[in-house]
């Protein structure tokens, strides 16, 4: 094994996670130590450069997020994009045709549940009056 001394700085001390040395013990067993300790870590190096990449990602996806929220936020505010009381006439116009619809919906089921309800009575009768 080589002296610590002569190791550089970058691979000295590295901390092999117990998962990457199972995983590097049963792929490769017939490899030297030196070997193994090489590829294990490699193995944490390019670990821990992907969690960092992830992590400044995560930051800057959540920095421009905030952002967004607060420049929306300032555009709203400052031009009265969204009046408060043309959202509520929109609100009362949608109710007003919803309950029209409803009215309509109504008065059609009970127009064709008249019409069934003649027509069972037609049928009811031909069926009787024809029979005397």
């Amino acid at each position: 094994m080589t002296d610590e001394a002569n190791v550089p700085k970058e691979r000295a001390l590295v901390e092999v996670s117990p998962e990457t040395k199972e995983l590097i013990d049963r792929e490769m067993p017939n490899e030297t130590e030196q070997i193994k300790q090489e590829t294990m870590a490699l193995f944490e190096a390019v670990k821990r450069r992907a969690q960092t990449e992830i992590q400044g990602a995560s930051q800057f996806t959540t920095d421009a997020y905030l952002n967004a929220v607060e420049q929306a936020k300032a555009a709203v505010e400052q031009e009265r994009i969204m009046d408060p009381e043309r959202i509520a006439y929109t609100f009362k116009l949608m109710e007003m045709d919803a309950r029209q619809n409803w009215d309509n919906i109504v008065k059609e089921i009970s127009d064709l549940g008249d019409r069934l309800s003649e027509s069972a009575k037609q049928a009811w009768d031909s069926l009787f009056d024809s029979s005397k």
